[in-house]
């Protein structure tokens, strides 16, 4: 019954979508003014339902209601709760009505809160949310049934893939849906004011808060899912260029540089074209990381449809949406006026560069995913990876971290680098670049078999550090507004996680060894001690334990457990990493397979600031945040002083 009853609240969540497009549409011309007032409850209503569908979904997975085909085929009776739910969104189906869900939802949280926009601006806005969900109701409704039944009720469900058998499933996709679905509210905000002609410094302040939030979860999303990898697959590293992972980095470039323009058109009215062009490009990169991963066109942990058809429903999805928009964007973009100009030595000159170099990456990333799906379809198979990635990127990143430590500096509009202005900036700069080298030349002095790349990025990750830190230089620290010390810890965070990646490249050292019970092996300054192997069992696993005693330069040991686990439903196996975590480094033990000599296979990895990759991600994340609170904090405020003038007004007339 619940099933039956998920299913129909979904066909009238999108019956809903369909009515807010038709009025949101109508109500844009004069005929059809009377039908304003029914859009918002519609866009609510919509976001209701659908969640109500949603939450169906999930009480069937918790009772494991196996007369579901998607309960059956991705859940058991045996599993720990929290992976039932999150096995909710651990499937194709699951997962695009999470999607869905919060596209709904987001646009509900539009109709109610949005205040700012003329009232014309907000229903194109809310007609186009609605076009890109009525998109996505039809593939879960016609291809992609998550309340779909089985003819004959299974006796047991056949379970989630052991690899998905993770806390970190039931944290890193929402926050990266709720950022890819933040980025469809930037988007249709870009729709809307093209399709009103209304692109300006309203608009961007109405876009700017979802960008921030779809910016700061991808942020979470990414960083969290890049060490639940480390940890989980037992290869050591943090980032492998997978095709998958690559379709999440892309939309967060995208969004990185959407989020300077938009912030430069809300505050200077400059950058029109520029902010709307990247508002269709982010969820765009949005888009084809959705058709890379659902359309079964890659083999991944992460690509859950297999099936082509679905696959030729997104790419339909991406065309109609994506070419739409581009279509009207080439049509209204000679009627969006340029905005105010500035000079090329001027803080928006920076940020213009900066995206520009943003933008580079991301077409590096996307040639670099895309080139081997192209030449496998002609019948060759190539491998793109770090070799290419890294030093592609590099062209990019370096500029745009050098500009970085100059331009939050520069004053808005124009600036002049002579007199005063000059001192003030130049000889900050002047340190940072000396803190850079030096680190650079103590790296090439200590270790001479180092790539270039780490020991720039090492070089350049010191340099940004402190200028990270100068916009703080001759303020009142108590008076400084939110937004200021956000961007200072994000920019912080960028050179702290730049210094980790450097360190780990450069400094990294690994050991494959085939250990007996006391047998001890050396790795960077670590002595690993194999003492014992023993059998665990888990609520749906087996594993064989390995208990190590890793002592670091002769202190007492550090007991380490890493484990070789096996599941039965479905049948699998996974790594569980044990990982030991100092100041300096992290040390990472990996359990391999028995040996025909009664030797154990083990990996080990001493990995030198290692930590510093994601606590820097965490810092940009937190400083999005505090962004992002002063932005909120201070609509509060304008509203509560515009609601006292308005007390006093009505005082004054009684």
């Amino acid at each position: 019954m619940i099933a039956e009853l998920g299913l129909a609240i979904l066909w009238m969540a999108a019956a809903l979508a369909a009515l807010q497009l038709i009025a949101g549409s109508l109500a844009l011309r004069p005929e059809g003014r009377a039908l304003i007032g029914l859009v918002r409850p519609v866009a609510v209503m919509q976001g209701v339902l659908v969640l109500v569908a949603f939450a169906a979904l999930i009480t069937l997975f918790v009772t494991t209601d196996l007369s579901v085909k998607l309960v059956a085929d991705n859940s058991h009776s045996a599993k720990p709760l929290i992976f039932k739910i999150a096995g909710t969104w651990g499937n194709h189906e699951g997962s695009m009505l999470m999607w869905v869900t919060i596209m709904a939802v987001a646009g509900a949280v539009v109709a109610v809160i949005e205040r700012r926009l003329d009232e014309a601006t907000l229903i194109a806005t809310l007609a186009g949310q609605a076009f890109i969900s009525l998109g996505f109701y039809a593939f879960l409704l016609f291809a992609s049934n998550p309340f779909a039944r089985l003819a004959q009720v299974p006796e047991e469900g056949q379970g989630l893939n052991p690899l998905l058998q993770d806390v970190g499933l039931a944290f890193h996709p929402p926050t990266l849906y709720i950022g890819y679905v933040g980025l469809s509210i930037a988007f249709s905000f870009a729709v809307g004011a093209l399709v009103t002609r209304n692109v300006g410094p309203a608009f961007a302040r109405a876009m700017r808060p979802w960008v921030l939030g779809a910016w700061i979860f991808l942020t979470v999303g990414i960083t969290a899912g890049s060490y639940w990898a480390y940890y989980t697959l037992g290869w050591g590293g943090w980032w492998f260029w997978d095709p998958v992972e690559n379709a999440s980095l892309m939309p967060w470039l995208a969004a990185t540089a959407l989020l300077h323009s938009v912030s430069v058109l809300s505050s200077r009215d400059a950058l029109r074209t520029w902010t709307v062009m990247l508002g269709v490009l982010a969820f765009s990169m949005s888009m084809v990381g959705t058709f890379l991963v659902r359309s079964g066109i890659l083999t991944s942990v992460h690509a859950f449809a297999v099936d082509p058809q679905r696959g030729a429903f997104i790419l339909a999805l991406l065309a109609i949406d994506i070419g739409g928009a581009l279509a009207l964007f080439t049509l209204r973009a000679g009627t969006v006026t340029e905005g105010k100009r500035f000079a090329f030595i001027s803080r928006e000159a920076a940020l213009v560069f900066n995206n520009v170099m943003l933008c580079g990456i991301l077409g590096i990333v996307l040639i670099g995913t895309l080139y081997p799906l192209v030449t496998e379809a002609y019948g060759v198979k190539v491998s793109v990876g770090a070799p290419y990635f890294n030093p592609a990127a590099a062209i990019f990143a370096f500029p745009m971290f050098a500009v970085m430590t100059v331009g939050p500096l520069l004053r808005w509009r124009k600036d002049r680098l002579t007199g005063e202005r000059s001192a003030r900036t130049t000889w900050p700069l002047l340190v940072c670049a000396g803190v850079g080298l030096a680190v650079f030349a103590g790296v090439e002095l200590a270790a001479r078999d180092i790539t270039i790349l780490p020991a720039l990025g090492l070089a350049i990750a010191a340099a940004l550090l402190p200028a990270s830190l100068l916009p703080l230089v001759g303020r009142n620290l108590r008076r400084t507004p939110l937004p200021v010390w956000g961007m200072v810890l994000a920019h912080a965070g960028i050179a702290v996680s730049l210094f980790g990646m450097a360190s780990e490249s450069a400094f990294s050292v690994e050991r494959l060894a085939a250990l007996s019970v006391g047998e001890a092996r050396d790795v960077g300054p670590w002595t690993v001690r194999l003492q014992g192997i023993m059998p665990v069992a888990g609520p749906n696993w087996t594993a064989l334990e390995a208990t190590a005693a890793a002592s670091y330069a002769g202190a007492a040991p550090i007991m380490l457990h890493p484990k070789a686990e096996t599941f039965t439903n479905p049948p699998g196996t996974r790594t569980e990493s044990a990982l030991s975590t100092r100041w300096n480094g992290q040390l990472y033990v990996v359990l391999g397979e028995h040996g025909a000599d009664g030797r154990w296979q083990m990996r080990f990895w001493w990995k030198p600031f290692v930590p510093l990759i994601w606590i820097g991600g965490a810092m940009v994340a937190l400083g999005g945040l505090l962004a992002l609170a002063g932005r909120v904090f201070a609509d509060l405020r304008r509203f509560i002083a515009k609601a006292k003038i308005a007390v006093r007004r009505v005082d004054q007339g009684r």
